[in-house]
């Protein structure tokens, strides 16, 4: 009499990506960005450490698609960290994040809000997309105080996209963003590099 229970890797069929969706949400949780592995995600799927890269590109790929982020934390670094001057950093912060989430509607901005307020998993993942990110810069400006600077950063940007996408707060939810930068990019600005 056979086991009916499936024995070794999962074959690479429709499945596929939805197991490492869920084992990556998993392991990113348990061990955050920097700890998890291709490789311990793909174990826990159950299915070749390849596939990773196939579905997704590779881990950040991976990470943004669990947390359901449209851009990748490579992306962020090397497009709006590295794309101007440090004293215009907090305007070009504002503008990508904006650019970013109108052009998906605000929808899954919304989604990952709701469900970092429900599911501590979420906010795990949520709380690692930042600290991952813009702790990172944050040690390369080597300013002062940088574990309040990211809580502040990361409070006045998630707040913008509450208002904006979530509570429709009005005048911001209808605002262009040329007007949005202006009022906000210098007090994330004076977050990363300023007095605080």
């Amino acid at each position: 009499m056979t086991d009916p229970k499936r024995r070794g890797r999962r074959p690479a069929g429709d499945d596929t990506k939805a197991a490492l969706l869920a084992a990556a949400r998993e392991v990113f949780t348990e061990q955050g960005f920097d700890g998890a592995t291709v490789r311990a995600i793909a174990a826990r799927a159950e299915v070749d450490a390849a596939m990773v890269n196939h579905w997704f590109g590779g881990k950040q790929g991976l990470f943004a698609a669990a947390v359901q982020l449209p851009v990748t934390p490579e992306f962020v670094r090397d497009v709006v960290f590295a794309s101007g001057p440090v004293e215009e950093l907090g305007a070009r912060v504002v503008r990508q994040f904006l650019t970013v989430w109108d052009g998906s509607g605000g929808g899954a901005f919304t989604t990952l809000v709701r469900s970092a307020a429900t599911q501590e998993s979420a906010a795990a993942m949520l709380r690692e997309f930042i600290t991952s990110v813009f702790g990172t810069l944050l040690k390369e400006l080597g300013v002062d105080q940088p574990e309040l600077r990211l809580g502040l950063f990361g409070s006045q940007l998630a707040g913008l996209g509450l208002a904006r996408y979530v509570m429709r707060l009005e005048p911001i939810a209808s605002a262009d963003i040329d007007t949005l930068v202006a009022s906000v990019g210098p007090t994330l600005q004076r977050y990363l590099t300023g007095k605080v």
